[in-house]
């Protein structure tokens, strides 16, 4: 069992470690750090921390570095989380304001939290499978192309083109339109998808006109929002592996990998267990399951619709755990606040 000034210890050391980089013995914290005992007090406490695996030496006769047993006790017995500085709070209102729309608003996100933390920034889209689709609407681009855009009350558009069997007079637009309209909105994205599917299904391949049109565009249509209903992520600032990779104790080839895949990072993301905040973080050999061992992930959640998902950094264990927690609640709480205002709006 740690003593309280024990807790003390592994905290300085932890700070001063991801500050320095460097070991740290018992004299520096002494110097450092106002615990108003001697040395030999300290070297004590530091042989229990060592004994509870909590710290380790990397070298013979050398100071103490953080264990990843260490630097989770140390993130479980944070009293709080500072808040960020005017200038940080600054910036991130300034960088996410005024987004086109809910893609461009994320990507800002991952951005600014990148700038923050220097790590690599995450941001998982909000689960649309149960958004309602709140618009369509069509627009001729050639006789024989129509581009679809879909709306939904999250604030989700997107735009894709397709080709029809055939050429479609300008006077059976609005009827395609509104036939299309009747099958999707009104629906959430689920339900939407499964009458476009039974549509499809009820076809003929001897459907002629609107018929045959509308069944050109219940194909897009039903791999848009089969995309919809798919859990994706946004990241930025992948090159800081590259320049933290002396943090890493071997390959950060993994972390590219998943970061290139991103199935690894939503089901590592779905795993962790927040606090009552909405804090999270999984740390180190914590990750092991999914091949992440080397690495620290901390997140934030925020909401959507009733929908919550998360918005963190991923990067080495020796992060400066306060400050990105910080930045990931901050950004996520804005993040929250402009969804909830969008909403209202619409």
């Amino acid at each position: 069992m740690v003593s309280e000034r024990g807790l003390q210890v592994l905290r300085a050391i932890v700070q001063d470690y991801v500050a320095t980089h460097e070991p740290v013995g018992s004299k520096s914290i002494v110097e450092r750090h106002a615990f108003g005992v001697s040395a030999a007090t300290i070297r004590n406490d530091m042989a229990q921390l060592e004994d509870e695996e909590l710290i380790a030496a990397p070298h013979t006769s050398s100071g103490r570095v953080p264990t990843d047993k260490g630097y989770r006790v140390f993130v479980d017995h944070l009293a709080d989380i500072r808040p960020l500085s005017p200038a940080q709070r600054s910036a991130i209102t300034d960088f996410l304001g005024d987004p086109g729309d809910l893609d461009d608003l994320l990507a800002r996100t991952v951005r600014v939290l990148s700038q923050l933390t220097g790590q690599v920034a995450i941001v998982q889209y909000p689960s649309f499978a149960r958004a309602n689709v709140t618009h369509v609407e069509l627009v001729a681009i050639a006789p024989a192309r129509m581009l679809i855009v879909l709306v939904t009350d999250t604030g989700r558009v997107s735009q894709r083109i397709a080709a029809l069997t055939a050429p479609l007079e300008d006077e059976d637009l609005p009827a395609l339109r509104a036939r299309l309209a009747a099958l999707i909105v009104g629906h959430s994205v689920r339900e939407a998808a499964d009458r476009v599917e039974a549509f499809r299904a009820a076809g003929t391949a001897e459907a002629v006109g609107v018929d045959a049109a509308l069944l050109s565009l219940c194909h897009v249509v039903a791999e848009e929002l089969d995309e919809f209903r798919q859990d994706r992520l946004l990241m930025a600032g992948a090159a800081n592996l590259a320049r933290r990779e002396s943090d890493f104790r071997g390959s950060i080839y993994p972390l590219l990998e998943a970061i290139e895949e991103q199935v690894t990072l939503l089901r590592l993301m779905g795993e962790m267990v927040a606090d009552t905040q909405g804090l999270a973080a999984s740390i180190g050999r914590e990750n092991d399951p999914w091949g992440l061992g080397e690495a620290s992930v901390v997140t934030s959640d925020y909401e959507t619709s009733g929908a919550v998902a998360r918005v963190g950094v991923l990067g080495p264990t020796r992060m400066d755990y306060p400050s990105n927690l910080a930045s990931a609640r901050a950004v996520a709480r804005y993040l929250s606040r402009l969804l909830d205002e969008d909403e209202n709006r619409r």
